[in-house]
């Protein structure tokens, strides 16, 4: 529609003379000026559905399957009995639990076994049973003691296929580590180079 010469033409860049409202007016916001509408966005895609991957089943390591750490503390027969001593303190110092300790011995047994074997049978493996203290046996006795995380072995004395039989045994009550005090040509023999 062309304007007439009384209109005057106003370009929508021109800029006025700003003047503030009257008192008690409120002054009105600029209202925009139409055009061409954008074209309207589609819409994001739906999300699709995801299938679950199935979960593979826990891991659980079989405890007859697993093979405990073995660690190796240097010692003659007459020393093993307290470098399992001093393992077993550290390991108490750094947090292991009394109840998940159990010493085992080759030759002579611990004073402690001696001293609650001197209760009774019965009491001593009732002790055993609790699993709330460190637990001592010797060879005589290592066929009867439960799995522990954590089996102390010194190899204090007895012939070479007693103590390989022992060893035998604490590797299998072992369920996360083993500590044998011994000599170790002896050890490594029963258990395998590299130990």
């Amino acid at each position: 529609m062309p304007l007439s010469p009384e209109e005057p033409q106003i370009h929508e860049s021109a800029q006025g003379p700003r003047v503030a409202p009257a008192p008690g007016r409120v002054a009105q916001t600029p209202r925009p000026v139409p055009g061409p509408r954008p074209a309207p966005r589609p819409a994001p895609p739906a999300p699709r559905p995801v299938a679950a991957a199935p979960r593979p089943a826990p891991s659980t390591p079989s405890v007859s399957t697993a093979v405990p750490q073995v660690q190796l503390i240097p010692a003659s027969a007459e020393g093993a009995l307290d470098a399992a001593e001093e393992a077993v303190d550290l390991l108490l110092e750094t947090g292991r639990a009394p109840g998940d300790i159990l010493v085992l011995t080759s030759g002579e047994a611990h004073p402690w076994a001696a001293h609650e074997l001197s209760f009774g049978e019965a009491a001593y493996w009732a002790q055993h049973d609790a699993a709330d203290d460190v637990f001592y046996a010797d060879a005589t006795q290592a066929g009867r003691a439960a799995r522990r995380p954590v089996v102390v072995f010194a190899a204090n004395g007895g012939t070479a296929e007693g103590i390989e039989g022992i060893l035998s045994v604490a590797l299998g009550r072992a369920a996360a580590l083993l500590i044998v005090c011994g000599d170790p040509a002896q050890i490594n023999s029963v258990l395998g180079a590299g130990v």
